[in-house]
């Protein structure tokens, strides 16, 4: 198991609650911090005296205290930290529920662990710390039914015209023009707004760019 573990959480029972769970699985080397910028500081400092943090575990969203920070988010946090120390395992424990927002920090962050603040999120973390020491990733079961929701719509063949030709570059109000060429019904562009924004609503994408993204990823297009 994990031997040398940092926590930022800005929540003093969320951080106790966390730390006695290390503490059950034998983790008894823990710090824990309030803000982002401490958390950066302790692992550039544990870089820099050769006895690196093993993993971090931290929240996504902090209260503003007035206290002057230049990371203020968990999301900036594990981008920096993955800057700084790529090999570093991060789990995510949050009351984010969002599947873009967690979708996205699998996909383009590289976290090992995403639990969230909930019912049973102590049994939850412990079973994200084993996973992420066996280099497996982890997804709470509501997060995890969350993200399969948001993959279960089904693309159709007006959709996937629609979206190539975003991606090639042709504007939205010309898209038209282009299904009409292919004798492609519907293709009034009240009928591309309306797919468009049923992809987007279901698939919690607020910008087309983000919905071609994906369809990239995912090898649609």
């Amino acid at each position: 198991m994990f031997k040398k573990v940092l926590i930022a959480e800005d929540h003093e029972i969320a951080n106790i609650s966390v730390q006695k769970t290390l503490q059950e699985l034998g983790i008894a080397d823990s710090k824990y911090v309030y803000y982002c910028d401490h958390a950066l500081n302790w692992i550039k400092n544990a870089l820099r005296d050769g006895e690196p943090y093993e993993l971090l575990i931290t929240d996504l969203i902090f209260e503003d205290d007035h206290t002057p920070q230049e990371i203020t988010s968990g999301i900036d946090l594990v981008k920096a930290v993955k800057q700084l120390q790529p090999e570093l395992k991060i789990i995510v424990l949050s009351a984010e529920s969002r599947s873009g927002v967690v979708d996205e920090l699998f996909r383009s962050h590289a976290i090992d662990g995403y639990v969230r603040k909930a019912r049973r999120d102590a049994q939850h973390l412990r079973e994200a710390l084993q996973a992420a020491f066996a280099n497996r990733t982890y997804q709470s079961p509501e997060i995890k039914e969350s993200i399969r929701e948001k993959n279960s719509h089904e693309f159709t063949t007006l959709d996937m015209h629609i979206i190539s030709l975003l991606a090639q570059g042709v504007p939205q109000k010309n898209i038209p023009y282009y299904l009409q060429q292919k004798d492609i019904r519907p293709s009034g562009l009240s009928s591309v707004e309306k797919r468009l924004n049923l992809m987007r609503e279901v698939l919690d994408f607020s910008k087309n760019e983000q919905l071609i993204a994906y369809c990239k990823d995912i090898g649609l297009i």
